[in-house]
């Protein structure tokens, strides 16, 4: 009622606003006309206003309210001054222009800030998906990237098949140079072989095979058994004949004599060494068996040299154990003790047989012998 009541009396109290004030519109409450141009300083119009700058909307409502009560003509107090009330008037105005310019300002800064923000981060959790690709609703933006997903896998292919194909006329290459160094080798060895085959027969011609003890006999092409090579099998076998034998077959010959070897060779020493078992004699033989063992070490470093030489798996073998041989050496001398023991005690009950059988006899002649002298 009272800011209404403040517009009555403005209205009906315009020859106490000054011309220059007139073209502009007033303020009819909260309200003010945008075609108002001020021309107060904006810190006197707070100073007139009694309030500083910064204050909020309702601070300069309250403190017109009480500026127009106090100086208002028609308010009916002593202080009415009709040129102090349109100065209180002007500031309010000032003020209020002043504050909706810096409302606005305000509002401007932050729709530049949420445009920043836009542009720069996405503002919902589904624009993260998608790998940040497509624009529009969550929809669009799911067939926009299942078309980048194809356009991606494209070009993927594309790239693969431009390196198979690189990779194709490379190995071409490689193939063709191989070729012209396979085709030099066949005509160094069909060279090869005919400087051989006119060797051959410029000895037949001198008679230098005439000698030979299979002359005139059918070789031996083929062996019994129709899965192996026969040309394999004859080369085998005229190494064999020969004296060549394959690397591995020679390491398992020598494995195998040596372990017999050393087998007899502890069994005679514990021979040698006899019963009963002293300590001097306790002392030889593990000496006698730390040796053994060093050996069958060595014997093992062959055998691992032999497995990765062998051609088969099944004919690889096993270390051998020293402990298990010093064992079986042992109980190899305890049997044959035990057999001769039995035949020394087969001699003694057939010598005893003897004695009763011919006894007798013996006696007789004994006592002939005597009484002849």
């Amino acid at each position: 009622m009272l800011t209404y009541t403040i517009g009555h009396h403005l209205m009906v109290h315009q020859a106490m606003i000054p011309r220059s004030l007139k073209p502009f519109s007033y303020i009819c409450g909260h309200r003010m006309l945008s075609g108002y141009k001020p021309k107060r300083n904006v810190k006197d119009s707070y100073k007139i206003l009694e309030l500083e700058e910064g204050c909020s909307l309702d601070d300069i409502r309250n403190s017109y309210r009480s500026l127009a009560k106090k100086y208002h003509p028609d308010s009916g107090s002593i202080t009415a001054d009709p040129a102090a009330f349109v100065k209180v008037e002007e500031a309010y105005r000032v003020v209020l222009n002043d504050v909706a310019n810096k409302k606005k300002s305000t509002e401007n800064k932050e729709d530049e800030e949420e445009d920043q923000l836009k542009s720069n981060a996405p503002q919902h959790r589904h624009y993260l998906s998608f790998e940040g690709v497509g624009y529009g609703t969550p929809s669009q933006r799911e067939k926009q990237y299942m078309q980048f997903r194809v356009d991606r896998a494209t070009e993927q292919v594309l790239a693969y098949r431009t390196r198979r194909l690189e990779n194709q006329y490379v190995a071409t290459d490689l193939m063709r140079a191989k070729d012209v160094r396979q085709s030099k080798k066949v005509k160094i060895t069909q060279a090869v072989e005919r400087l051989v085959e006119d060797l051959i027969q410029e000895s037949m011609a001198k008679g230098d095979f005439d000698n030979l003890s299979g002359k005139g006999k059918p070789l031996q092409k083929f062996s019994d058994c129709p899965h192996i090579d026969p040309m394999t099998h004859n080369l085998n076998r005229i190494l064999i004949d020969n004296g060549y034998q394959p690397e591995w077959i020679l390491l398992q010959k020598e494995i195998r004599e040596t372990i017999e070897r050393l087998r007899k060779s502890l069994v005679e020493s514990r021979s040698k060494l006899g019963e009963p078992v002293t300590p001097y004699r306790q002392k030889e033989w593990n000496h006698i068996c730390e040796q053994f063992v060093e050996d069958i070490r060595k014997l093992n470093k062959r055998i691992d040299s032999f497995n990765l030489v062998v051609p088969i798996l099944s004919r690889q073998m096993v270390h051998f154990s020293a402990d298990r041989e010093i064992i079986r050496a042992q109980k190899t001398y305890e049997a044959s003790m035990e057999s001769t023991e039995t035949s020394d005690s087969d001699t003694k009950e057939n010598e005893g047989e003897g004695v009763k059988r011919f006894g007798w006899k013996s006696s007789l002649l004994k006592w002939l012998n005597t009484t002849l002298k």
